[in-house]
């Protein structure tokens, strides 16, 4: 047997950039705070920085902003030089789209967060029953010209939900961010938006740990011959395919493996392996009938 992988230490993660359609450039890997409360996220944040994590993804549903504007506030991360060196995402609440509403809770939300700008601000979900995406766009694309957003993007939008996008408002997204793991892989989707220079973004990557057991032990075994844990294959993985990743844990240790991606790699067999187990259920919620927050 191989001796085990040494761990990479944080400064040498050297997480990569994805560059984005408007020019921008996004940590591939980072930190999702979904199902924190407020006053627990701040530390969880925190150590994310600490070690190494420079992309956070928020939401006003969440209802932690104020917790992850503490931790960015506390760390340095909200000004000055530091501030160019951190991603911040947040999202809309789907009842808060609108022209109109969506000024007033972007303004609340940077307050929340104390920051003159967000990296991203995304549409939460498209609501379909409820369109109101093109004139919240609106108030998006206003928001960019202030610079107060520097990206914009959506989560959950299929095809149709783009194309009625780019039809109100002659604009794709620069981001897509979906439910995407090996069990539920959204190839029309995914190939969609890389046919409209979509960058896709994973959210519940290891489908909320249901996938850790996937295939009946490929992912263990795979996991076995690279001396990692089956986490780390899975992510590394979507890393493979060029898919921005939001991870979420709260423990220390598990941030820090959810980071250390780039010290192996697997072979064509394994990835194919994995690109096998996709499946017909979802881990999240329908597009088509979900609203959040």
């Amino acid at each position: 047997m191989a001796e085990p992988r040494e761990p990479q230490k944080p400064q040498e993660h050297n997480v990569p950039m994805i560059t984005l359609s408007d020019g921008n450039r996004i940590p591939q890997v980072g930190l999702g705070v979904l199902r924190i409360d407020d006053e627990g996220v701040t530390p969880v944040v925190e150590n994310a920085i600490a070690v190494g994590y420079r992309h956070i993804d928020g939401a006003a549903g969440y209802n932690n902003e104020a917790g992850v504007g503490r931790a960015l506030a506390n760390t340095g991360y909200n000004t000055g030089d530091k501030r160019a060196d951190i991603w911040v995402t947040t999202k809309l609440r789907d009842s808060e789209q609108g022209y109109d509403s969506a000024r007033k809770a972007f303004d609340r939300q940077l307050g929340l967060l104390q920051l003159e700008y967000v990296d991203m601000y995304m549409l939460h979900w498209p609501t379909p029953f409820d369109w109101r995406s093109g004139e919240t766009w609106k108030a998006f694309a206003e928001f960019r010209a202030e610079g107060r957003v520097k990206t914009l993007g959506v989560c959950n939008f299929l095809p149709e939900h783009l194309d009625r996008l780019h039809e109100e408002t002659g604009e794709y997204p620069a981001i897509n961010q979906i439910e995407l793991h090996p069990t539920w892989q959204q190839r029309e989707v995914v190939a969609y938006c890389k046919e409209h220079g979509i960058a896709i973004e994973a959210y519940s990557p290891m489908a909320r740990g249901a996938d850790l057991n996937a295939g009946d032990g490929t992912i263990e075994r795979i996991a076995q011959a690279h001396h990692v844990s089956p986490a780390q294959a899975i992510l590394r993985w979507h890393i493979e395919n060029g898919t921005i990743i939001i991870p979420k844990s709260v423990h220390a240790q598990r941030q820090k493996e959810n980071l250390d991606l780039f010290g192996f790699a697997l072979t064509q067999e394994e990835h194919a392996a994995i690109d096998a187990l996709d499946g017909p259920t979802r881990a999240g919620h329908d597009p088509l009938t979900f609203t959040y927050a």
